[in-house]
């Protein structure tokens, strides 16, 4: 099947910002690197806010197909303990540039930030809980374990072995079910 310009565009959005970051995505460079004129990148996204709201949604709808594939169900099908195993399992693969970049970039601008937040909260458990309730805390310390193997290869020169990532992924994983007990499904 062929790839629809809009997708395409993306692609070729996160590949800009992967080689010049986010300050070199312009209307030119990613029509330029999609291989469109501008007109035909215009078509799509007026202005370069809005291409850069739409990587982000882009962005974050790939990160949940991810979950999803690694929970075999949706968010809404799986249990609490499903759902951070399968975001502990996600994190097998390391941030890319782009990913950071934008994610940094998503901190300080709440509409680049919603689409994030919407998938943290149907995949992570509730932070609010974790000051009262040890099984809330134990999750919440398997979330943020979660997190820093995602970042780990952009904050060091040592790369991990793939093998040691994925077992290290699976650690976290099993441990939300180990340390918290199993969960009823909700």
């Amino acid at each position: 099947m062929r790839q629809s310009n809009r997708g395409k565009i993306l692609d070729a959005a996160v590949a800009v910002v992967q080689r010049d970051g986010v300050t070199g995505v312009t209307l030119d460079s990613v029509a330029a690197q999609a291989g469109l004129t501008r007109g035909g990148l215009m078509y799509h996204f007026r202005s370069r806010d809005a291409l850069l709201k739409a990587i982000h949604h882009h962005l974050a709808e790939q990160w949940e197909a991810g979950m999803v594939d690694a929970a075999g169900k949706t968010a809404q099908d799986a249990s609490g303990d499903e759902r951070l195993a399968a975001y502990a399992r996600v994190t097998t693969q390391s941030s890319t540039r782009a990913e950071l970049s934008l994610i940094i970039e998503a901190a300080t601008h709440p509409d680049y930030m919603k689409p994030w937040t919407k998938v943290l909260s149907r995949w992570t458990p509730p932070i609010d809980e974790a000051a009262s309730d040890p099984e809330a805390l134990a999750r919440f310390v398997a979330r943020l374990a979660a997190d820093g193997l995602w970042m780990y290869e952009s904050l060091t020169d040592e790369p991990l072995p793939p093998e040691l990532r994925q077992s290290v992924a699976e650690h976290i994983a099993q441990s939300v079910v180990n340390v918290a007990g199993p969960e009823e499904p909700r």
